[in-house]
């Protein structure tokens, strides 16, 4: 008989020995569908006598693998924590170089220094014995610090001749009292009675009652514009001269070291098609850009179109046609050459005329606001060249137009303008600056994730430093010079492309880039921590209950 037949197995394999104790039972006619297994766990009786089937528990785990998983976990944090979180911290941090906040918000509050322009006048008078020039001086210069309105704003009087003197102040004796502002030279000429004497106390206040009234008017223009500029109002100003200011303001183009002038020839037919645009320049435009060199340079470009169709078709031209003239689409006039601004001066010849002109406009010219001019120039199909004679007063009328738009006051002769323009555009310039230190030092407090390269601060540390030297020597070449580096030095600091970039970089960005990163790598780990975390929490717990039951 074989060993199955006896009812032996001769294998050792739990599985097997189960399943031959069930087949033995069922050859012997005793049925039973108990399955018996090699788990250690009792059957329970069930209520009708029956048993219950035994419930196979997992094995217990060595204590080698428990640790083994812990230190894994552990593991992973560990690289996480000493190495990917200093990694990223440093590839991510922004650099923010430190800048002088206080001190960019005192110059833009106005703390930091209080504007006074000093106009030198000189003061010469002939016939006058050096006690009595010396007397008249002081005596009008107390009536100048009286009337005065404006503490930024100051004339003041030197006896003789000065090199650096705004105005000159020639005093001589003449028949009656009268004041005449010379219109080529940068002096005053006062006449007085031959009579009169300095030593006689009326006629003393009255010449200097006189003088400073005369001073006065003279740079009133000057003072309204520094007025406006500092947003302090001069007392009884009237309206038109505030509105006179504000157009001023929209009319003159902003300040910049160097300038573009563009001079066009556009013609709607085939002639002209040569003109002397190079002797005429030399000739009415060059003497006045050298004078206007201390203050601003200037390069030249000429260019001639044939057949160009202006932007209006009508032959006379209203008001509300002269700001569509110009055929920006056809006519090849570049905004900038180099990074300078550009003054267009465009001569268009054709057969059109302008009816009813405005007060910006004249019957051949008109003005464009921080743009050039346009003049209609008429002539005969027949003319083939223009030659210098002709561009004479068109000429005249862009050296008019570009004082103008240069910001150049109206009245005065023209050394006196250029005198008072370098006052003008040194404070303006002061208070850009400061102003743009401002704005710079809010927006570094408004956005603390802004980045700050180091290029900003040795900027922001340039333009104060030029921001001193200005303000310390503000109304001159010197202080135009510092104040003109002080301003392009905080317009690059402000401008920086590294910061312009990250104004537009929303905190929402970042929580859309990291999360898709972060969510299937940080997910399984905090998982399996607070697995670890619950695993090692109940083994200590059963320790503590096995040690107590030894105990007891």
């Amino acid at each position: 008989m074989s060993a199955t037949a006896r009812g032996y197995c001769a294998t050792s394999d739990p599985w097997v020995v189960s399943n031959f104790a069930l087949a033995t039972r069922i050859d012997k006619g005793k049925p039973s569908f108990t399955n018996h297994t090699m788990s250690a766990a009792p059957s329970e009786k069930l209520p009708d006598g029956g048993a219950k089937k035994a419930i196979k528990l997992p094995p217990t785990e060595k204590s080698g693998d428990v640790r083994r998983r812990s230190f894994i976990v552990l593991s992973f944090w560990a690289v996480v924590v000493m190495l990917g979180l200093p990694f990223w911290w440093y590839t991510t941090s922004i650099y923010r170089a430190n800048l002088p906040l206080d001190r960019m918000l005192e110059w833009a509050d106005g703390k930091a220094c209080q504007p006074v322009l000093p106009i030198t006048v000189a003061f010469e008078a002939e016939g006058l014995a050096a006690p009595d020039a010396q007397e008249l001086v002081r005596l009008t210069q107390g009536m100048l610090d009286q009337q005065s309105d404006l503490a930024a704003h100051q004339i003041r009087l030197q006896p003789g001749n000065t090199d650096d003197a705004a105005l000159t102040l020639q005093f001589t004796p003449g028949k009656q009292m009268g004041a005449t502002l010379d219109s080529r030279e940068a002096s005053l000429k006062i006449n007085y009675p031959s009579g009169t004497t300095v030593s006689n106390p009326s006629d003393a206040a009255a010449l200097a009652t006189y003088l400073a009234q005369e001073l006065r008017a003279a740079f009133a223009e000057e003072r309204a514009i520094i007025s406006h500029l500092l947003n302090q109002p001069l007392q009884n100003q009237s309206p038109e001269t505030i509105e006179a200011l504000s157009k001023r303001t929209t009319r003159s183009m902003r300040y910049a070291s160097t300038y573009h002038l563009t001079f066009s020839l556009f013609t709607d037919g085939p002639s002209p098609s040569t003109w002397d645009i190079e002797e005429a320049v030399d000739r009415y435009m060059r003497p006045m850009l050298d004078i206007l060199r201390p203050i601003h340079n200037f390069t030249v470009d000429t260019q001639l179109q044939l057949y160009a169709t202006p932007g209006v078709q009508s032959q006379v031209l209203s008001k509300e046609d002269l700001s569509s003239f110009i055929n920006a689409a056809e006519w090849p006039l570049s905004p900038s050459i180099g990074g300078a601004p550009t003054v267009n001066f465009v001569l268009f010849v054709g057969n059109q005329t302008i009816g009813n002109a405005g007060s910006d406009a004249t019957s051949q010219s008109w003005m464009i606001p921080q743009w050039g001019t346009v003049y209609l120039l008429p002539l005969s199909d027949s003319t083939a060249h223009v030659d210098s004679e002709i561009l004479r007063q068109p000429m005249l009328t862009f050296g008019g137009h570009l004082l103008t738009l240069l910001g150049t006051p109206q009245s005065g002769s023209l050394p006196l303008r250029l005198s008072t323009l370098t006052r003008i555009r040194s404070l303006d310039l002061l208070l850009h600056a400061s102003s743009t230190l401002g704005s710079l030092a809010r927006l570094s407090i408004s956005l603390p994730s802004i980045s700050i390269p180091r290029t900003v601060a040795d900027g922001v540390a340039a333009s104060l430093d030029h921001l001193e030297k200005a303000c310390a020597n503000l109304g001159g070449p010197e202080g135009l010079y510092h104040a003109r580096i002080a301003e392009s030095e905080a317009e690059k600091s402000f401008f920086e492309k590294s910061m312009v970039g990250q104004l537009y970089f929303p905190d929402e960005h970042k929580i859309a880039v990291y999360l898709p990163l972060l969510g299937p790598v940080g997910v399984p780990l905090v998982l399996g921590l607070i697995k670890e975390l619950k695993g090692w929490k109940q083994r200590r717990k059963d320790a503590k209950e096995t040690k107590d039951k030894k105990k007891q």
